[in-house]
């Protein structure tokens, strides 16, 4: 059995106004000997912008006056979410969500030297749910496809965009091709791309008409009676690469968000081969279950350090914590008979 220590909380919002009401969700990656941290923080108007620290372990070695990235269009009116950050053959890539106030879409930026990064747009679907909920009812997907598709519908109005959100790209590609994880509620798909500028609204409609043909997983255990997303980036290990996600599970009439864990085949990233069918952690602190949304974990961002697996992510919407496990028994249990491989 493997243990997970609580590492408290590393990042807590200042005095200034555009990180005043929170910080949360933090794409971390190493680059050096440095460990870089970039992170949603909210202003008292509720929009959001990307900032950035410089942490090790637990402890915030830099951090960053001003924001990195900030809204400049239409689409991203009401902010910049949960950073994401991969390299990828020596390159960064960032992938975050915009929100316009009624949909988010996925977005990405990119930098040869961190943290200087230069924003290449959406990447997203762009298409109306109206359209989606058709192309869902076609397929062999669980009824809770269709009913996400609904519920947007009719909280935001029958013209709002598809919710495509928490993407990321594994740090290697497979066969000269980008793969990419990303949500489509209640699931988390899989996509293979050899450039960004395939990402049209064309190739995503093909892509929606085979949606279940890209499922990587879908809710499966009693922590994940909602729905699930993808949390951290993958992380190579030699049994495989281990991919930490967000689970949200309705419980006593409130959502509660843990991690989870699950183990994906070195060669064949659409491949599941083991998955705990518990939550790798869950929100036990104050801080974790009080907030802008109570009781929430999200893990975004994770590093190794001396066998040593550091995850990094939102409590309750307000905060940054993390959490340290021990890497070579978490990968014992994912490999056992209690992966459920």
């Amino acid at each position: 059995m493997f243990s997970v220590a609580d590492e408290g909380i590393v990042l807590q919002p200042t005095l200034e106004g555009w990180e005043s009401a929170a910080v949360l969700n933090p794409g971390v990656i190493k680059s050096g000997d440095t460990t870089w941290m970039f992170y949603r923080a909210i202003d008292r108007k509720n929009v959001s912008r990307i900032g950035w620290a410089k942490v090790n372990g637990a402890q915030v070695v830099e951090r960053g006056s001003d924001p990195l990235l900030y809204p400049e269009h239409d689409f991203d009116s009401q902010g910049l979410e949960d950073p994401r950050v991969v390299e990828v053959e020596g390159k960064y890539y960032m992938f975050y969500t915009v929100y316009d106030g009624e949909s988010a879409q996925m977005a990405y930026a990119a930098a040869e030297e961190l943290p200087r990064f230069k924003r290449f747009g959406i990447i997203s679907a762009r298409m109306e749910y109206g359209e989606v909920e058709q192309l869902m009812e076609k397929q062999n997907l669980s009824p809770k496809y269709v009913n996400f598709a609904r519920f947007h519908m009719a909280k935001d109005g029958i013209d709002v965009k598809l919710w495509q959100k928490d993407a990321f790209v594994f740090p290697k590609k497979f066969g000269g091709k980008f793969v990419m994880y990303h949500r489509v509620l209640p699931g988390i798909q899989v996509i293979e791309f050899e450039d960004f500028s395939q990402l049209t609204q064309e190739f995503w409609r093909e892509k929606l008409q085979h949606l279940d043909k890209d499922i990587l997983m879908d809710p499966e255990f009693p922590f994940e009676t909602n729905n699930i997303g993808g949390g951290c980036p993958p992380i190579e290990t030699p049994d495989g690469w281990l991919f930490i996600y967000h689970a949200v599970e309705f419980s006593g009439g409130k959502n509660i968000y843990h991690a989870g864990v699950a183990l994906v085949d070195l060669d064949n990233p659409r491949k599941v081969i083991g998955r705990l069918p518990r939550p790798l952690f869950s929100p036990t602190r104050s801080w974790e279950k009080m907030g802008l949304t109570p009781y929430v974990v999200f893990p975004t961002g994770a590093v190794v350090e001396n066998g040593q697996l550091w995850v990094y992510y939102g409590a309750a919407d307000r905060v940054i914590g993390a959490r340290k496990i021990d890497l070579p028994r978490l990968l014992s249990e994912l490999t056992g008979e209690n992966g459920l491989g």
